[in-house]
């Protein structure tokens, strides 16, 4: 029985050192350039000075306190992060089922009986009970790893473990920055309704004294309903922007997995603390730590892995069976006599020619190319999602110092417009046109402001941001 033990050690040796047919991995090099792109459009972007979007978590980044509780909501209960979640666990129980085929599955069974004897058939001094007892213990059907084919399939199973990992962090970066811009668009939207509301109020004021005005013959009705035009407007607006602050609250709801509670909404835009100031680091490199990247690159070298048990499939599978088994008998309690077997049966498959391992074969490689492709359109996808944010923080200063200088000019317009009509100098057609130019300003201003913030986050989730 030493000598089988020894058998089963060095088949167990040869298994857990036994040679893998994988090729081996070697990264990519990446298909962008290596630097950001430049030009008047990416003139102010953030340097080096400041931290990097992965080294920052959300709390570092996002320091508004009320914004913070949201996101504790939506990490919480928000259903497709707790699917993401929950695709890791699957997969990490792959991994361990593909795991545990390197290692031989050990069954153990004991049995026993009695037998009573008929006196006819025994001699007097013989018992009448015979007791029999057994214990087997076996290794059923394992296969000998000496081409690496579990072992490679082992390693498809943890880097498909380690891409659902990435896609996790993904999704939960993705979430936050999402749960982010629906505060943001909310903020917004509710700053729109002020100042709907106000303008409706300045209108109806100004449309009253028109009426008077014009009930004691001072203006014709020709302004009368001129100034119905701004008052009818901005009911609109103000249905409009009711109707957007209800759907971006449904929206954030979602998010959160749960009603927010009115406490930890947003006011205007001006009442959120913005987020910290990110740097891009010196060059693109930093994109190869963003969790989708990495993810496909996970995918990439399950997919050599795969290659490797798809040539390890060309060579013999040697499996073994071993059973040991140990019997006693006992007459009336008394030790009478035990036996003990052992069987050792090893068992090759050799393949001559199977069209079906040529054709996994090919179809693993192809795999390869599908995979590595998918991995290279990932890397330049992230590169222009980044230039696209640069693009924005380099120009949206520029234009919201633009816009408010618009909704300065035009304010100071609307004012004079008023001066002019109240002393007949200009018709009220005038005063018209210049409300209109300032709510547009004004509404204008609000949307670039909020696109300021929204890019910021989103420059914080395409350069990776940290997740947790």
């Amino acid at each position: 029985m030493t000598r089988q033990l020894w058998l089963i050690g060095l088949s167990l040796g040869l298994i857990l050192g036994g040679c893998s047919m994988a090729p081996q991995y070697t990264q990519p090099p990446a298909p962008i350039q290596a630097e950001w792109p430049q030009g008047e459009a990416y003139q102010g972007n953030p340097s080096g000075e400041n931290l990097l979007a992965a080294e920052l978590s959300w709390q570092e980044f996002f320091t508004d306190a009320k914004l913070q509780k949201v996101f504790a909501l939506a990490l919480e209960n928000n259903r497709d992060l707790r699917l993401a979640v929950l695709n890791v666990e699957r997969a990490r129980a792959m991994y361990g089922i593909q795991r545990a085929e390197l290692f031989p599955t050990v069954n153990a069974s004991a049995s026993g009986s009695k037998l009573h004897r008929s006196s006819d058939l025994i001699g007097s001094t013989d018992p009448r009970t015979i007791e029999q007892y057994g214990v087997n213990l076996g290794v059923a059907a394992w296969e000998l790893d000496f081409f690496g084919r579990i072992r490679s399939l082992k390693d498809q199973a943890l880097e498909a473990y380690l891409a659902t990992e990435e896609a996790r962090r993904g999704a939960q970066i993705t979430l936050v920055a999402e749960v982010a811009r629906s505060y943001l668009t909310l903020a917004a939207d509710r700053e729109n309704l002020k100042l709907a509301q106000s303008t409706l109020q300045a209108q109806q004021a100004s449309y009253t004294m028109m009426q008077k005005s014009y009930d004691i013959g001072f203006t014709t009705e020709l302004d009368l309903q001129r100034a119905k035009i701004p008052l009818a407007s901005a009911r609109g607006a103000v249905a409009r922007f009711t109707q957007l602050v209800a759907q971006d609250q449904n929206a954030l709801n979602l998010l959160a997995g749960g009603a927010v509670s009115e406490a930890l909404l947003p006011a205007t835009l001006s009442s959120i603390t913005p987020p910290a100031e990110l740097s891009t680091g010196l060059n693109s490199e930093v994109l190869l730590q963003r969790p989708d990247i990495l993810a496909a690159e996970h995918q990439l070298k399950g997919a050599y892995a795969f290659i490797g048990a798809a040539r390890a499939a060309f060579f013999p599978r040697i499996s073994l069976t071993t059973t040991f088994g140990t019997a006693s008998n006992e007459l009336s309690g008394l030790f009478s006599s035990g036996t003990q077997t052992w069987n050792f049966a090893p068992q090759i498959s050799m393949p001559i020619f199977d069209a079906r391992t040529w054709a996994a074969y090919r179809v693993s490689k192809a795999d390869r190319e599908i995979v590595l492709t998918q991995y290279e359109k990932t890397i330049q996808t992230a590169f222009r999602e980044v230039a696209d944010a640069l693009a924005i923080e380099g120009t949206i200063d520029q234009q919201v110092a633009a816009q408010q200088a618009l909704v300065n000019a035009t304010t100071e317009t609307y004012r004079l417009s008023e001066v002019r009509y109240s002393h007949g100098i200009d018709s009220y057609l005038s005063v018209l046109d210049a409300h209109r130019s300032q709510f547009a300003a004004q509404q204008g201003l609000v949307a670039l402001r909020l696109a300021m913030l929204a890019n910021r986050v989103r420059l914080y989730a395409v350069l990776g941001g940290g997740a947790s």
